[in-house]
């Protein structure tokens, strides 16, 4: 098994038990602060920093191009339409 797939799973299993987690503490309350509610709003913007800065910084021109056009896609387009569109994009120019 590849690395990338190494990553991707041991990220998906992460986030995946850091939402089960979240929702059983969370579900005890009754209110959520305002505070709490914003920080949490937050967390997927950080996530996907952490994985695209890497990227852009070590990258070469096709991650770059990439990156461009997934924050031209982010504009027009939803969060799953715009990981999709990148990842069929940075597949596609690392083929060529």
């Amino acid at each position: 098994m590849s690395d990338t797939m190494v990553m991707i799973l041991a990220s998906a299993a992460v986030a995946y038990g850091a939402r089960v987690t979240g929702y059983l503490i969370l579900s005890r309350f009754e209110r959520i602060h305002f505070r709490v509610a914003a920080a949490l709003d937050a967390v997927p913007a950080a996530v996907m920093t952490t994985l695209v800065v890497p990227a852009a910084i070590n990258g070469g021109w096709r991650e770059i191009l990439v990156i461009a056009a997934a924050v031209l896609a982010a504009i027009r387009f939803g969060t799953m339409a715009t990981v999709i569109f990148s990842m069929v994009a940075i597949l596609a120019l690392r083929a060529v």
